[in-house]
């Protein structure tokens, strides 16, 4: 799981080069809470952009950054709340926004949670090791930027079809891009490349998202709490927290489900892939368009039992929505159906999977029956501007986006939006899903049977991980105190 065991070696290479890089490292709670950051750290802020390679922008992995370029400070978490104009239900649909970390993805915080407490004990010497980033996407850009702030070496691996953007601002970051196979379907072939790295000889620490518990526990001690924090400023007295809705990706972002349900513990989580690859709806595998969330297995880290919803979304979907929502001829569609201009300007604050998350609330809500007072929330992981070169794309395959274009799209895919391709989990659906990690993890990745057991049957499996941050904190402290840079 999370091993704290110090390397004291190691540890002081690492205190050293963070000495020398002006590094100092946010602790669990600053995220959580940046009130907690020093008042001399927030004035260092004042003339650094978001996405600078800079280390203090290692204060800006929250969810609470101002949402501007450069200079911004701290405010409430960033949400956009959906009318019943965009979704078609009473409910309220309300997205926490990714857009405002820097590298433009809330994924540069799952990083952070798997390479702070390696560095933090010495298990990770960035005077000798390299960090290896395995992803379909986002991850793997939020793993090269904390390791150029932690002074760190790093190795990027993404699939050769992801968007040109991903590409192009890695190039600059990380100190080497590997392209695997195929597309954001392809997980598999990057789990080939890391075995193809580790028998290289070469010194390397793969951080695999999909297995490591750092990207569970960040979610777990700060989306979770976000999610939380939204919900007491905008709840009124008659209204009911529902649930949460994510797609599985690496199963870091739905951790904070498990937070939420122990907060609210009748609230749903439901998890979400495309239909083009049910694996969890219908053990299948396929192909699909919604970039960056992985597929064709469960990750090791995805607490299965605790998942009581599974919805497969048409790649289709939100292809045509990200049309819609960027295109002149949709934000004027959309204008004629009252939604406001402030949210339409809003909109490209949703990226592909983003809007994909967003049509999976739509679908819980509407199986649920909620109503007015009946709150749902979801992510939104990232923003068009990893993706406005799709939209050229798909402008030069299918064609101007008329008007007509428009109003099919809204009515079929947003106010069409239907309860198809949905399973209610029963204790016996949640172990299918469940078993289905076998195949991965034990026969594929060395995984032993014995914790994969452990996972079903041993109720203090998940919750012993709940808390670790406090222990990586106390470590973080105590780093920060020997490189010596807070006094």
């Amino acid at each position: 799981m999370i091993d704290l065991t110090i390397h004291e070696e190691a540890l002081e290479r690492a205190i050293g080069r963070a000495r020398e890089r002006n590094i100092i490292i946010p602790t669990f709670a600053q995220q959580r809470n940046p009130a907690l950051i020093p008042d001399a750290v927030k004035r260092g802020l004042a003339d650094v952009g978001l996405w600078d390679l800079n280390p203090i922008n290692l204060f800006r992995i929250n969810w609470h950054n101002e949402p501007t370029a450069r200079g911004g400070g701290y405010g409430g978490v960033n949400t956009i709340e959906f009318p019943k104009e965009i979704t078609g239900v009473d409910a309220r649909v309300v997205l926490i926004i990714g857009k405002w970390f820097p590298t433009g993805a809330h994924k540069v915080g799952a990083a952070f949670g798997c390479l702070a407490p390696r560095l933090v004990t010495g298990q990770f010497d960035p005077t000798t090791q390299k960090a290896v980033w395995p992803s379909t996407g986002n991850y793997c850009r939020g793993g090269a930027y904390d390791s150029n702030l932690l002074g760190c070496e790093s190795i990027a691996i993404l699939p050769e079809g992801m968007s040109r953007e991903r590409f192009d601002w890695l190039q600059s970051v990380a100190g080497e891009i590997i392209k695997t196979p195929g597309s954001e379907s392809n997980v598999k072939e990057i789990f080939d490349k890391c075995w193809e790295l580790r028998a290289s000889g070469e010194d390397l620490s793969i951080f695999n998202q999909f297995e490591e518990f750092g990207n569970y526990l960040w979610h777990y001690s700060v989306t979770g709490p976000a999610m939380h924090e939204v919900l007491k400023s905008i709840m009124g007295p008659q209204d009911h927290y529902r649930g949460m809705a994510s797609s599985t990706g690496s199963a870091g972002t739905i951790a904070s489900g498990d937070y939420m349900k122990e907060q609210f513990p009748g609230s749903v989580i439901c998890a979400s892939e495309a239909l083009q690859c049910p694996t969890l709806l219908n053990n299948g595998f396929g192909a699909h368009r919604i970039e960056g969330i992985g597929d064709k297995h469960v990750p090791w880290i995805h607490n299965v039992k605790n998942t009581d919803m599974v919805v497969a979304i048409d790649d289709a979907s939100p292809v045509a929505i990200m049309r819609l929502f960027n295109e002149d001829a949709g934000r004027e569609y959309l204008a004629a159906q009252g939604v406001s201009t402030d949210l339409i300007d809003r909109l490209p604050e949703l990226g592909i999977s983003s809007i994909s998350n967003m049509l999976s609330a739509i679908k819980m809500a509407k199986y649920y029956e909620m109503g007015p007072n009946d709150v749902v929330m979801t992510i939104a992981t990232d923003s068009m501007e990893m993706y406005g070169s799709r939209v050229d794309e798909y402008r030069e395959l299918e064609g101007e986006f008329t008007p007509l274009n428009a109003a099919g799209v809204y009515h079929r895919y947003l106010m069409g939006e239907s309860t198809d391709n949905l399973l209610e989990l029963t204790y016996q659906e949640r172990k299918r899903v469940h078993n289905l990690k076998y195949y991965t993890w034990v026969e594929q990745q060395g995984k032993s049977y014995e914790e994969l057991m452990a996972q079903w049957y041993d109720p203090t499996y998940w919750t012993s991980i709940h808390g670790l941050d406090k222990q990586i904190d106390t470590l973080i402290e105590q780093f920060n105190a020997r490189v010596g840079l807070l006094n």
